[in-house]
């Protein structure tokens, strides 16, 4: 799996493949080994450079990833034995590269056993703000110097320190109010608490299956941060809702609740079975289309929703291994993307219409620029707020801006844009 992840097949898809064919206990190791050390490999690589004279850029690949996932265990999974993960990682070094490669993994992860993680291994938190937020807090170099000229370095620590808890599960009841969704959830054995704070989610107990929560009542599971776009987009009641990047269905399933009708759609034939399932699951019509969002196959709709491609810097908690996927050039890359999505879906949009774009970036280049660049390119769309998210989640702009680091949510952007007569 590491080295699928490596090669760059995501996290989620390569764990996934594996889990099916693991117990609830194997499949709870795994996870906590793989997703633990793709979220600190900047750390464990500062950690293991320390102990490999020729540095870690010569290394065998799938040497390099057996020190990094031996390293984890030794310093942060309690509940394995020292010994037990070094002889693992040599018996792995071994049957890839031969004695040598043990005997070094062997030397290795001892010496990093013996050191530990203490924060005087690392660069200055004060005297180096970059290098310590990229080593000791485990984000690209690049990304902590853009985040750096935009917030205070106490600021990125806390954003860092967000990217690298373990995230929550969030269920969102389709048809119930949180307090009655969590009495529901009890009564079936499922500990749950509302979130408040201006979202619908209920926060599950931590253990609890998701699968047999969203069994007990129609819902979905979704993030606080994703679940205040759909609250923020606030289509008119009665009206039709076209989503056009809508997989895997959480937003459209959320809007539907108040539209007449609500059509999904997106590229993707794969993740729009997703949305037929979830759709299914909580008994919730909605017409679903595979089509790409910069050629929708419509005419016309009163409210356009369009949660574009985008790096997903906002989610790296709960997708690690997006941080070392993405670099500065993707951010230019998605950037055209989502200005032909924008402009596509613009003509859909009759005068009173509404069309909502979104991200889960906190990139000013796909988020605000977007927008402005929009507004100046369409000069009969104007943005438009409203009341039901709090104000502490708009920006002076009355745009939807959640961040990581003050809301303890996924990031996540969007903009209300009102066609204009």
């Amino acid at each position: 799996m590491a080295l699928e992840v490596a090669r760059g097949l995501r996290l989620d898809v390569s764990f996934g493949r594996i889990a099916a064919r693991l117990s609830s206990r194997d499949r709870a190791f795994v996870h906590e080994m793989a997703y633990g050390t793709s979220r600190l490999r900047g750390r464990l690589d500062h950690l293991l450079a320390r102990r490999v004279d020729r540095g870690l850029e010569r290394l065998d690949p799938g040497v390099h990833e057996i020190l990094r996932l031996g390293a984890y265990q030794v310093l942060y999974m309690r509940g394995v034995p020292r010994y037990a993960a070094v002889s693992q990682a040599v018996a792995q070094a071994r049957g890839l590269a031969g004695a040598g490669a043990a005997g070094l993994v062997n030397a290795v992860l001892r010496g990093v056993a013996d050191d530990g993680d203490s924060l005087a291994l690392f660069p200055d938190p004060e005297g180096d703000p970059t290098g310590f937020l990229s080593t000791w807090g485990s984000h690209p170099r690049w990304l902590v110097e853009r985040w750096l000229e935009r917030w205070t370095p106490e600021e990125v620590h806390a954003l860092v320190d967000a990217d690298n808890s373990r995230p929550g599960v969030f269920l969102l009841p389709l048809e119930a109010t949180p307090e009655e969704a969590v009495e529901a959830l009890e009564a079936a054995g499922v500990g749950a608490e509302p979130v408040g704070r201006g979202t619908a989610c209920v926060r599950l107990a931590a253990g609890v299956d998701p699968a047999r929560a969203v069994g007990v009542l129609p819902s979905v599971i979704q993030d606080p941060g994703a679940s205040l776009v759909a609250r923020y987009a606030d289509p008119d009641p009665g009206m039709e809702v076209a989503d056009l990047c809508a997989a895997p269905g959480g937003k459209a399933l959320a809007l539907s609740c108040r539209a007449s009708y609500t059509l999904a759609a997106d590229r993707s034939e794969v993740r729009m079975r997703i949305v037929r399932d979830n759709a299914a699951r909580t008994g919730r019509r909605l017409g679903l289309v595979v089509a790409d969002a910069r050629r929708p196959p419509l005419r016309e709709m009163s409210t356009v929703i369009v949660d574009v491609p985008c790096t997903g810097t906002g989610t790296l908690r709960r997708h690690p291994d997006g941080r070392w996927r993405i670099g500065p050039a993707s951010i230019r890359e998605m950037a055209p993307l989502q200005q032909d999505i924008l402009d596509s879906c613009a003509s859909l949009v009759p005068v009173g219409g509404l069309l909502v774009y979104s991200t889960c970036s906190l990139e000013p280049e796909e988020n605000e620029e977007q927008v402005d660049g929009f507004l100046r390119r369409h000069a009969d769309f104007r943005i438009q707020t409203t009341d039901t998210v709090p104000g502490e989640y708009l920006d002076d702009d009355d745009r939807l801006l959640v961040l990581p680091q003050k809301s303890g949510f996924d990031g996540a952007f969007a903009a209300r844009l009102r066609r204009a007569g």
